[in-house]
Order: structure tokens, then sequence, then C-alpha cells
């Protein structure tokens, strides 16, 4: 009797696991190191920046793979692939064609850095948004400049979200 009570119990447990929506653990999974921000969300921008030594990092900006090299100097870059703005696929972040500024906002930048696999999509997103295009090298150089400027801007946007969160508590 206690057996199948435990067997039950057990049957439960697994069931209720087994129940969380589809892609539940996959989110959890993919989430920006250091802001926290979800991949589902984030495609258009997602960054891996794979090391020589095998391990990868996984952000959802140019601007949080500039903080990870930042902190990381002593690993030396395999690869870096980003999110194609379009389509979300990861494209070859030293082959795509970038666009710097414009008139959308950016992922955790006030001036956008948007990848594109295609330079006609590209040109056509300049033509209606406007922005300037840019190479990989100029488009992590502008990250780094830009770091204090979107700093702020991301602490200002989170004063209120982390007032009510303390208010809360």
């Amino acid at each position: 009797m206690y057996l199948r009570k435990i067997y039950l119990l057990l049957c439960l447990c697994i069931l209720s696991i087994s129940s969380f929506p589809a892609g539940f653990a996959e989110a959890e999974e993919h989430s920006c190191a250091y802001c926290g921000m979800y991949r589902s969300k984030f495609g258009l921008s997602w960054v891996i920046i794979t090391h020589e030594d095998g391990s990868s990092e996984s952000v959802c900006s140019i601007h949080c793979a500039a903080i990870d090299m930042a902190l990381h100097p002593d690993k030396t870059i395999g690869e870096i692939t980003v999110g194609d703005y379009e389509t979300e696929k990861q494209i070859d972040a030293d082959t795509a064609y970038w666009v710097l500024g414009g008139d959308i906002l950016g992922v955790m930048t006030a001036r956008a850095k948007w990848a594109f696999e295609s330079k006609d999509r590209a040109d056509k997103f300049m033509k209606k948004h406007g922005g300037r295009p840019a190479n990989f090298r100029e488009v992590i150089k502008t990250a780094f400049e830009d770091m204090y400027q979107d700093t702020l801007m991301i602490r200002k946007k989170r004063k209120p979200i982390n007032m009510r969160k303390n208010q809360s508590q």
C-alpha cells in the first residue's frame, strides 16, 4: 500500500512537470547571460559568441556581447553569430550586412545595430528606417562607445520597475 502511494505521487509529479507549456524549459535555457532577456523575444538581435576553447555565451544584443568581450579579454573568440533582423536566423557576424542607427530603437541601445543576411534587405531597411551601412568591426567599436549612455538609459528605464519590486516586498 505504501509503495503504491509513492508510485502515484511520483506519477503525479511527472505528469505535472510534463504539462508545462511547450518551450517553457527552452525559454529558461535561452536567456541573456547579462540582462535576462529571452531569445524567444529577441531573436532578431541574439548573439552567440563561441570561444576557441569550446565555451560559448548567448546574449540578447551587441550591447551585451560587448559586455561579455570586456569581461573576458583573455578568451579568444572563434566565431560570433547574430540574429538576422528579419528572419532571426543566426548568421555570421563578420559577413552580415550591418545597419547602424535608424529610427527603430535598438535592443539595449539607443543607436540600433541590426544585422542582415543580404545586402538587398539591409538597403531596403535603410530606405525605410534610415541608418547607414557598417561592418562588424565598426558595430562592435560603436557598442563600446555607446556603453555609457546606453547603461544610463537602461537604468532609467528599469528604475520604476525596480521601485515597484521593492514596494511589493
